[in-house]
Formats: C-alpha cells, structure tokens, sequence
C-alpha cells in the first residue's frame, strides 16, 4: 500500500494543478472544449486518488487486503486511462484516445464495486 499511498500524493498534486491551468490558462472560446475535458479529467483523477487514499487507510482493518489492493489498482488504472485520455484529447488534439476513455470508466466502477466487496467481506458474519 506504501506505492498507493505515493501515487495518491502525486495523482493528488496532478489533478490539482492542472485543474488550476484549465482555469487560469486556458482561457479564450477556442480553447473551452479542451478546457472541459481538463476540468473533467482533473476532478475524476481527484476524487478517485481520494479514493485510493481511502482504500490505504482502511488496508489494515481487513484481514485479507488483496480485493482492496484490487480495488486500488482498478482505480489507478482508471486514472491512468479515462483522465490520461481525456488529457491527450485536449493537449494533443488526438481523438481516437476518446476510445480509451471507457476502460478507465470500467477500471473506476470496478475499484468501487471492489470496495464495496471488500466492506461487505469485512463486516459480514
């Protein structure tokens, strides 16, 4: 957990920053579309390194972490490709990363229904 507890930290600084340059530097009508899609990426990749950061804290009450692990994994993963596409669109214009978005989407929902399980594993019984 100690590498989730990083990547926390640094998805943290990440997301914050660069929301921060949506608003402040991209500014103007012809950049709003890429403005978006930065404001987006930046508030999912916020909310889910909370996420993780959640999932580290609560490692130690469980007796078997690993769907927790999982359920870390899944949404670093989801940061890595839906906010990471959502990034390429706007910075390089390239497009076709639109296709990527879904699996990070996927990896998200799957790191939450993950802890769910885990809690549902831990305080069933």
């Amino acid at each position: 957990m100690r590498l989730s507890v990083v990547l926390v930290g640094l998805n943290g600084a990440i997301a914050v920053a660069l929301g921060a340059f949506a608003t402040h530097g991209m500014a103007g009508e012809e950049m709003s579309h890429a403005r978006d899609l930065v404001e987006t990426a930046a508030h999912y990749q916020l909310v889910h390194a909370v996420g993780v950061a959640a999932i580290a804290a609560l490692a130690h009450q469980v007796p078997d972490e690993r769907l927790l692990r999982w359920a870390a994994y899944a949404m670093l993963a989801g940061i890595l490709f839906f906010c990471g596409a959502l990034y390429v669109i706007a910075f390089a214009g390239i497009s076709a990363f639109g296709m990527v978005a879904p699996i990070g989407g996927l990896s998200f929902i799957t790191g939450w229904l993950m802890l769910a399980g885990a809690g549902w594993k831990r305080f069933s019984a």
